[in-house]
C-alpha cells in the first residue's frame, strides 16, 4: 500500500510547574490567581497558549507533570491506568506520563499502515505503533510545542527509524492532505483542544475510506461545576477539558464516523487536594454527592 504523504512546513513555535508547586504555603497563595482565571471564560487562544507552555516545559525537563498553581499534587490523579512497562515498542525515554490509555491496544493495527498519532509528544504511541506497522509501513506524530517535537525527533534518530516522523502543527487544522492515513490515534489529547468539532473533522478528513480510529481521552458524566469547565489552567490536567460522555461520542458521530464505541473505561478520582483550588467546601461536597465522575476512555470508530 502507499504510505506517501504530502505535508506542509510546519513553522517554529515558543516555550509547570515550580519543584515547590504542591506546598500548601504555595497552592494557597496561588489561589486568588485561581479564582480571578475562573471568573473570565479563556479564550481558545488563551486555552492553547497555556497547554502549549506548561507542555514545552514538561518537554525540556522543566516540570515533571502537569502539576502547577492551580492543580496543585496532580501527581495524585491517576490518569493512566495501563502500564507500558511490558508493551513492546515501548522506549521509556519517549514515557513523559502524560497519557490516559493505552490506545495502540485496541487500534488494530496491521503491518505496513500508516498511522497518524496526535498530540504525539515526545512520541510514545507513535514507537509502540511503529513496532506494529514495521518497516512497511508509516507513522507520523503531530504535535502543536515545538520542543515535543524536537524531543520526539531526538528519539526517533536515536532509535534509527526512518518511517517515524514528526510535525508541528494544529490538530483542528492539520496540515496533511485528505485520505492520507489509515488509522488515527491519540492518548490523553484531544480534550486538550478547544474546539473539538473540529478536531474530529479533521480526524475524518484525513484518514482514507474505510480507515478508522482509536483514541484514549478524558470525558465526564453527569453535571460538571463551571468553576472546573471555566479554568483554562487546569486543561493542562486534562480534567477542564472533558465533553460530556454522550456529547462527545455524539460529536464524532456527527463527524461522520460509524461503529463508535466505547471499547474500554474507567473513574478517574479527583482528590480534594485538587478541586480546593477552584471549588468552596459546599461545592466540592455537592459534587461528590452528585455521582458527576471523570472518566478514562478508550474510543473506537471506522470512516
Amino acid at each position: 500500500m502507499s504510505t506517501e504523504l504530502n505535508v506542509l512546513t510546519p513553522e517554529e513555535t515558543a516555550p509547570c510547574c515550580s519543584p515547590g508547586c504542591c506546598d500548601d504555603t504555595a497552592a494557597e497563595a496561588a489561589a486568588p490567581a485561581v479564582e480571578a482565571v475562573a471568573e473570565t471564560p479563556p479564550t481558545n487562544a488563551d486555552i492553547k497558549a497555556t497547554v502549549r507552555e506548561k507542555y514545552a516545559q514538561i518537554a525540556v525537563g522543566a516540570a515533571s507533570s502537569c502539576c502547577d498553581s492551580s492543580t496543585c499534587c496532580t501527581d495524585d490523579i491517576s490518569m493512566i491506568g495501563d502500564a507500558y512497562d511490558e508493551v513492546e515498542g515501548y522506549v521509556a525515554e519517549a514515557d513523559l506520563g502524560l497519557g490516559c490509555g493505552l490506545p495502540t491496544e485496541y487500534a488494530n493495527l496491521q503491518a505496513g499502515q500508516t498511522v497518524l498519532d496526535l498530540g504525539a509528544g515526545a512520541g510514545l504511541d507513535a514507537f509502540v505503533a511503529r513496532r506494529i506497522v514495521g518497516e512497511e509501513g508509516r507513522v507520523i506524530g503531530l504535535d502543536m510545542t515545538q520542543e515535543m517535537v524536537d524531543k520526539a525527533r531526538a528519539n526517533a534518530r536515536s532509535l534509527g527509524y526512518d518511517n517515524v516522523d514528526f510535525y508541528l502543527g494544529d490538530i483542528e487544522a492539520m496540515p496533511f492532505e485528505d485520505d492520507t492515513v489509515d488509522v488515527v490515534i491519540s492518548n490523553c489529547v484531544l480534550n486538550l483542544v478547544p474546539d473539538k468539532k473540529a478536531a474530529f473533522a479533521e480526524m475524518y478528513r484525513v484518514l482514507r475510506p474505510g480507515g478508522h480510529f482509536c483514541v484514549s481521552d478524558v470525558v465526564y458524566q453527569g453535571e460538571m461545576p463551571e468553576a472546573v469547565k471555566r479554568s483554562a489552567e487546569l486543561y493542562v490536567g486534562c480534567v477542564a477539558g472533558a465533553m460530556e460522555r454522550g456529547a462527545y461520542l455524539g460529536a464524532l458521530q456527527e463527524a461522520g464516523f460509524s461503529d463508535v464505541e466505547v471499547v474500554k473505561g474507567r473513574v478517574i478520582d479527583v482528590p480534594d487536594e485538587v478541586l480546593h483550588q477552584i471549588l468552596g467546601p459546599a461545592e466540592r461536597e455537592a459534587l461528590r454527592a452528585s455521582g458527576s465522575a471523570i472518566l478514562s476512555v478508550t474510543v473506537y470508530g471506522v470512516k
